[in-house]
């Protein structure tokens, strides 16, 4: 029996965030690259996406590039980047077939010009589809996002469009990059690490965390199902008790 047939379908995550870790690690068990770890991780992209249209998650965010992996070596970086503009490429017809609609969020102004445009593409063909909206992560980090959140608000202050007294969590919930998008109730790290890496911070406040040693390119669409499972297994109180949710 599949994990999927104890799924109580009416409780599953509206959306799931995904921190996709372990493609280097699990490429050098195979003697190979690091990119090749990258390559092979898009098998489990796929899984994912159409685990998500069966048990309706409507949102799904995946941590793709973050502003930090700059630093890594530039090889690696600049087969990343042509990886993701590949990818964009070639799935299209795959998202459309999935019901999925592509959207991303970051610093996209400092990827490169193929990589924004294959964005650019992607976004606009699978603008109609509506089952899951898949948010790509692309050069994205929360303390960046935090930034710019606040250097736009400090702006509206300046110029006498807000008062100080009326910042709370929806003004800076719709300046952030992610405002169209609702909060995860559910976020997944491979690997075997555990850490948020500079991922989501304010959204991520009340989100249910799940980690698991798998590496990413062999999470497959059962250990998916596995970790929703989990997810309906725990109680979420938001700082109330038991008693109160009944």
């Amino acid at each position: 029996m599949s994990a999927f047939d104890k799924i109580n379908l009416s409780k599953t995550p509206k959306h799931i965030a995904i921190i996709m870790d372990g493609n280097g690690r699990w490429a050098q068990q195979q003697g190979e690259m690091r990119l090749f770890g990258h390559t092979s991780g898009v098998e489990a992209v796929r899984e994912v996406l159409k685990g998500c249209v069966e048990l309706g998650v409507e949102y799904l965010t995946l941590y793709a590039f973050s502003t930090e992996n700059w630093n890594r070596p530039k090889e690696e970086v600049d087969g990343l980047m042509n990886l993701m503009v590949e990818t964009i490429s070639n799935e299209v017809e795959e998202l459309h077939k999935n019901g999925v609609r592509l959207h991303s969020i970051g610093d996209e102004a400092q990827l490169p010009e193929a990589c924004r445009n294959a964005l650019i593409a992607g976004k606009k063909s699978t603008a109609a589809n509506k089952k899951v909206n898949l948010i790509l992560a692309l050069n994205y980090s929360a303390r960046w996002e935090l930034i710019q959140a606040t250097k736009s608000i400090a702006q509206k202050v300046k110029e006498h469009q807000l008062e100080v007294a009326d910042i709370n969590d929806q003004v800076i919930h719709v300046h952030l990059c992610s405002k169209d998008f609702p909060d995860p109730e559910f976020m997944i790290r491979t690997s075997g690490e555990y850490r948020l890496s500079n991922f989501l911070l304010w959204q991520l406040a009340y989100t249910e965390l799940y980690f698991t040693d798998i590496l990413w390119p062999d999470f497959t669409k059962e250990d998916f199902y596995n970790a929703v499972l989990d997810y309906q297994s725990r109680e979420r109180r938001f700082g109330m008790v038991s008693e109160q949710l009944t």
